[in-house]
């Protein structure tokens, strides 16, 4: 399995992800947005965090009095995430599977779904089953946060696509992760997601990804989603 190789290799010897163990400050904000806009109590909630890394959102989540499941393809990741998870005295359910895959969940079992640059590494044929299932399992008003990797405005990205383009649309082969990344600009995305999401919000956000201790720019895509039938 390709996507289990290459993040098995990436939290065995970091080269891209972060050691930290504190909750992303795009995730806090969007927790905050749910409270303000839409009056959500942050707590006894059902939330699914996809590709939930070494558990720094999943965990915090579970701290504040919530059910969280967390999936994550990485078996090393998901024993971090534990670990901390237990340290914390957090109950958190992980469950090693790839988020591109059948989801084991009832439908609109969850209140909020977190992405937070978890399927940009899915082929299409993924995506669309993830896509499908995100849709499926979360309830009627239920909210999704989605970061993504974008294209407009990216000469990194763009630059990589030149130089190392993969097999699909707007991706590139990052070879010293043995990963294909996909980008996206901001119509491509619209399209995408507003096939089964109504886009409450959606912005452009600069950061800097790491790679072999380097740092370069990126531009992500911040949407804040909702399931509205």
């Amino acid at each position: 399995m390709p996507q289990y190789d290459a993040w098995e290799k990436e939290y065995r010897r970091p080269q891209l992800i972060s050691g930290r163990d504190v909750p992303q400050n795009d995730i806090l904000r969007f927790l905050k947005y749910l409270k303000k806009t839409h009056h959500l109590k942050l707590e006894n909630l059902n939330i699914l965090d996809l590709g939930s890394g070494t558990g720094r959102n999943a965990n915090y989540l579970a701290d504040l009095g919530n059910e969280v499941t967390g999936m994550e393809i990485s078996t090393t990741a998901i024993k971090i995430a534990q670990n901390r998870a237990d340290k914390m005295d957090a109950s958190v359910k992980y469950l090693s599977r790839s988020i591109g895959d059948i989801y084991p969940f009832l439908d609109d079992f969850f209140d909020v779904i977190l992405d937070i640059t978890s399927s940009n590494s899915l082929n299409e044929a993924e995506r669309e089953i993830y896509l499908k299932e995100t849709y499926r399992v979360l309830k009627p008003g239920g909210h999704f946060f989605v970061r993504a990797l974008c294209k407009d405005g990216d000469k990194n990205a763009q630059n990589l696509i030149r130089l190392s383009p993969g097999k699909q649309k707007d991706t590139y082969y990052m070879k010293e992760l043995y990963l294909t990344e996909r980008v996206f600009s901001a119509d491509d995305f619209q399209k995408i997601y507003s096939q089964y999401f109504k886009i409450n919000k959606l912005e452009k956000k600069k950061g800097y990804a790491r790679l072999n201790n380097q740092s370069y720019k990126r531009i992500y895509l911040l949407a804040y989603l909702e399931k509205t039938k």
